[in-house]
């Protein structure tokens, strides 16, 4: 799923759309959408519609529900065929949320497991920040991190602020 511009300065990079996303065109069309602008400190209309905020997963297309439970991962072939050539295309890209493990293993190449990755967000920056995927299953994580909430999203909500506040 993509949605971008040449004015786009925060590029989120998700895994891949789910099921109800890939059906309604919208990236973060869903519960987990609302958890990430809530994040962000964005609203719904602003997410979508003010160019500066850009969205391409790792996989354009929904990969199928694993019969284990949640989706497939983003077959590893889509990123390594477009992503270098996408993101050239973004000069301005000023912050890259790295939302979930496969994001942040192909954009960092990192192989910790997601919630040391997660704690570890401030070597990431000025370029990068990492999170945990905003759905549902990530519920009880956040539970038992509350220093997420306490350090990350206020980061998150002042610095896209500051994107969003200077002129287009």
């Amino acid at each position: 799923m993509v949605r971008v511009s040449a004015e786009t300065r925060i590029l989120i990079a998700g895994q891949a759309p789910g099921r109800r996303v890939h059906e309604s065109g919208l990236p973060f069309d869903d519960p987990s959408g609302d958890r990430l602008r809530s994040w962000m400190g964005v609203d719904r209309e602003r997410f979508y519609r003010d160019r500066r905020i850009g969205v391409a997963a790792m996989g354009f297309c929904y990969p199928g529900t694993n019969p284990k439970g949640g989706d497939y991962p983003p077959p590893r072939r889509c990123a390594a065929l477009w992503r270098a050539r996408l993101l050239a295309q973004l000069p301005n890209v000023e912050l890259t949320l790295l939302v979930g493990g496969y994001a942040q293993a192909w954009a960092l190449g990192v192989t910790s497991p997601l919630g040391e990755t997660v704690r570890n967000w401030r070597g990431f920056l000025p370029s990068a920040l990492v999170l945990p995927h905003p759905s549902w299953r990530n519920t009880a994580w956040l539970k038992r991190n509350p220093w997420f909430d306490e350090e990350i999203t206020p980061y998150l909500r002042a610095r896209v602020a500051e994107i969003l506040t200077r002129p287009a």
